[in-house]
């Protein structure tokens, strides 16, 4: 069988990407021991771009890259992404309350504003992400593409700069488009600025913001890249298995728990609607019949979807005593109160403890569905483990 472009599509969603991790390690185990990235096309948004660059970086050696980013998540600390210290909380605090001043003044010449200081962040990835091994991976074969998506406040498009092989053509569709780059840390820092957690990052000719904003076409960027088939790793789980009735509620949202659902609405809705749109066209194409299909652009694309088994803000309470101080005390200004805001601390929470937890459901989660996934992995004709390859 000739081996297909698989596209790894890693979403965003801040401290909850560790659980992709989880899921890696379990795919990891599935491959030969010193085997290839088994993904020819890479996209990764907002805190996912970090672990799709880490895959990138180290594509000739899968295992290499997943241990690494095992490392990375299994010992993640909150000053590694932004100031928790009381100077560097204040001081953010005050330019953010003076923003809103200024703004309501007419001026804009206070930049940069917003809740959290991430500068630790670029200090942080500049040591742990040598960019410049990409091109190495694409011009060996290894690695067809790479996709980093940001979203444009000044235009307001998605945008998503990609590095890859010769031949990939830029597209421009409904509100995104695909734009020929190098990656460097730069484009990671805009596709993980959260909306009024993080500073917008100036890429080019404008500023970005967290690519999960307006990104009403996940898989469509990993399709323009080449991807024949996609895995998609998302961070939330699915409608439909969200079992439990609507509770009821009598109190006003805090702002915690407003934040938490605008932010639940910009990382996980996206992906929802999309996957239902793959769904409706791959049901379309298997009615024509297909004698037919040749006259059609369309074609059918297998899509295998992991997500989390149970709800991560739920984790995310059992862990919120582990933030420091200042950020407690911050989020508790905000409404974060037991049982209530955990939305939008599940998204902040770079606690190491957390992270584990959501590593160890990814993986388990991975393993639960090992035969199908198993099976997707062979028709793509992915090399797999000798013990599994039968």
């Amino acid at each position: 069988m000739p081996k297909q472009k698989i596209g790894l599509i890693l979403t965003g969603g801040g401290a909850r990407v560790a659980y992709q991790v989880g899921v890696l390690k379990a795919l990891a185990e599935f491959t030969p021991y010193r085997a290839k990235l088994p993904f020819s096309v890479v996209c990764g948004t907002s805190a996912g771009a970090l672990n799709a660059v880490t895959l990138a970086v180290n594509a000739r050696h899968f295992r290499k890259g997943v241990r690494y980013l095992l490392n990375v998540w299994s010992n993640a600390c909150v000053t590694d992404i932004y100031r928790a210290d009381v100077l560097g909380v204040l001081t953010n605090s005050g330019r953010w309350v003076l923003g809103l001043v200024l703004s309501m003044l007419g001026s804009n010449r206070l930049n940069q504003v917003s809740l959290l200081d991430n500068s630790p962040l670029r200090t942080f990835l500049e040591r742990i992400l040598p960019c410049e091994l990409i091109q190495r991976q694409i011009d060996d074969g290894i690695l067809h593409a790479l996709g980093i998506t940001a979203s444009g406040y000044g235009s307001g498009h998605s945008v998503t700069f990609y590095q890859g092989a010769t031949g990939i053509k830029p597209w421009k569709r409904a509100r995104r488009v695909g734009i020929p780059t190098r990656i460097e840390i730069q484009h990671l820092l805009a596709s993980s600025a959260l909306p009024f957690m993080f500073p917008a990052v100036h890429v080019n000719r404008e500023f970005f913001g967290d690519g999960s904003m307006r990104q009403i076409a996940p898989i469509s960027s990993a399709l323009h890249l080449g991807a024949e088939r996609v895995l998609v790793v998302g961070v939330g789980q699915r409608a439909a298995d969200e079992t439990g009735k609507r509770a009821k509620i009598e109190h006003y949202p805090s702002l915690a728990e407003i934040a938490g659902h605008a932010l639940d609405s910009i990382f996980l809705d996206g992906l929802e609607v999309d996957l239902e749109r793959l769904q409706r066209i791959n049901h379309t194409i298997g009615a024509i019949p297909e004698a037919l299909r040749a006259q059609f652009t369309l074609r059918k694309i297998d899509a295998l979807v992991i997500t989390p088994s149970q709800p991560l803000e739920k984790i995310a309470e059992r862990y919120i005593k582990h933030l420091p101080w200042t950020i407690r005390l911050s989020l508790r200004l905000l409404g974060v109160r037991r049982g209530n805001g955990a939305n939008l601390v599940s998204y902040l929470l770079f606690d190491k403890l957390y992270c584990r937890a959501l590593i160890d459901l990814g993986y388990q989660d991975t393993l639960q569905r090992r035969a199908e996934i198993i099976q997707f992995l062979q028709q793509g004709g992915t090399p797999l483990h000798p013990d599994l390859a039968q």
